[in-house]
């Protein structure tokens, strides 16, 4: 896989991750490291010489030497979808990698043995050569909707992140009727754009959680050039065309450097080859220039319909934590919901 393709896949979301629900519900051995560490959300971590009643402390799922016949996770992801790449991180395994691995979906009820022999596992690539303490993503071509991951290593050894990054395909008879966050990651909804990233990453504002520090937020450089309009600004898409109702802006933890003035403009648009979302024009005024508050969850009411992105224009820069956008699919946006569904099956 190409660097370029890596890249494309990490701004997709991890499917697997904890922060979105993801568990590790069964694996063959973990004599040496925890398979729950598998998805946990920080990056790895290694300490050298510091040991417990297990040996070395290693930040990862390890299993014990001279396994028969290698080993095996099993991983429910947090979010149902289709599986784009998936890395095999073996940070900081060195003479203790696995050799190689095969990948490996299924799709399951809710109340389905994972375990049981029944199930189909469907293989999702080739088996790949792991390399020592580096990144191993793997390339999926499989268009299905999958709701769990299988990691079978081809020997003994130790993998310190397994990540699933791909498209969420929700249930689209969860979304009739109900009013849905769909500017939220875990339903499809995706930073395209972002004219600063200085101090922090875009995409904090739409993750599910709340923010738990100024760090958990979109914090841009401060602007020297300020103006009447100046401003910076993040795009941010959905799934499928929605009848917006609610806009909530939180600026918590910014206090001394929270945006002064928000304006959330939408469009009712779609990119096309050569045409991406920025640029796109955004003349429906979802919420008009208002000022805002620091340190404070701020939800207004709005009325924009069949808006598939918004434009949240901050001035002239600072910090915001979290952008929720909140409405009902469109009828031609739940028939969009069906199809991609059906087409995932």
């Amino acid at each position: 896989m190409t660097a370029a393709v890596t890249k494309a896949c990490e701004t997709l979301l991890d499917l697997a991750c904890r922060a979105v629900g993801g568990s590790v519900v069964a694996a063959s051995d973990e004599s040496f490291g925890f398979k729950e560490r598998l998805i946990e959300p920080a990056e790895p971590a290694f300490v050298p010489g510091t040991f417990d009643l297990r040996g070395e402390v290693v930040d990862g799922w390890e299993t014990r030497r001279h396994a028969p016949a290698g080993d095996w996770v099993i991983v429910r992801l947090g979010v149902p979808g289709r599986l784009r790449c998936i890395d095999v991180d073996t940070r900081f395994f060195t003479g203790n990698h696995p050799t190689a691995a095969s990948l490996y979906g299924a799709a399951l009820a809710s109340g389905d043995d994972p375990c049981a022999p029944a199930v189909q596992w469907r293989p999702l690539a080739a088996p790949t050569a792991l390399k020592a303490d580096a990144h191993n993503p793997v390339e999926v071509a499989d268009h299905r909707r999958y709701t769990h991951l299988k990691l079978v290593i081809a020997s003994d050894g130790g993998v310190a992140r397994l990540r699933a990054y791909g498209d969420p395909i929700p249930d689209p008879a969860l979304w009739a009727g109900v009013t849905v966050e769909v500017s939220g990651i875990e339903q499809g909804g995706r930073v395209e754009h972002c004219s600063d990233t200085f101090y922090s990453d875009a995409r904090a504002l739409i993750t599910a959680d709340r923010p738990h520090n100024m760090g958990a937020g979109w914090e841009a450089r401060r602007r020297r050039d300020i103006g009447p309009d100046t401003h910076d600004a993040v795009t941010i898409s959905f799934l499928t065309p929605t009848d917006l109702d609610r806009i909530e802006v939180d600026t918590s933890y910014f206090v001394f450097n929270a945006s002064r003035e928000v304006c959330v403009r939408g469009t009712r648009d779609t990119p096309s080859p050569g045409r991406p979302w920025w640029a796109l024009s955004f003349e429906e005024i979802v919420l008009p220039r208002t000022r805002l508050l620091a340190d404070a969850r701020q939800v207004y009411v709005v009325d924009a319909p069949a808006v598939t992105a918004i434009r949240v224009q901050a001035y002239p820069d600072g910090g915001i934590a979290r952008v929720r956008a909140l409405g009902r699919p469109t009828e031609a946006g739940l028939a969009q919901l069906r199809a991609r569904w059906q087409a995932a099956r």
